[in-house]
């Protein structure tokens, strides 16, 4: 695993709040880890599809920097064309009470997400 520059992040690295920031702390990062511990091995597209609006560039970054912290890893299944799938790892699954922790804390501290009415899209609701 190659250390990222030190340059990477604004804040003070020493702290270990900050440095797991640096490896969880980007859009759509915590998601694709709820996925992965909710859901199990996930496809590309599977993450595609439960995460709407990831680009597929965002998403691999994402699942890049997971797989260089040794958060996740990539597992290949099929010969021609190669296909993967990803999982978590070890270090990865121990990340299963922050993520317990910050659903807590959402439904104590959030409020309920808005009723969806059919036949228009959530971003159309007033």
């Amino acid at each position: 695993m190659a250390a990222r520059p030190e340059t990477s992040a604004p804040y003070d690295m020493r702290c270990p709040i900050a440095r797991t920031l640096d490896i969880i702390g980007e859009r759509w990062t915590i998601l694709i880890l709820r996925d992965l511990l909710i859901e199990g091995p996930r496809k590309f597209q599977d993450f595609q599809q439960s995460l709407a609006g990831i680009s597929p560039n965002t998403l691999s970054a994402r699942l890049k920097r997971l797989e260089e912290s040794g958060v996740v890893e990539r597992r290949f299944y099929e010969q021609h064309p190669p296909r993967a799938e990803y999982l978590l790892t070890a270090k990865g699954r121990a990340l299963g009470p922050v993520l317990k922790a910050l659903l807590d804390w959402g439904r104590s501290h959030t409020p309920p997400p808005r009723p969806f009415r059919r036949g228009r899209s959530p971003a159309d609701q007033p």
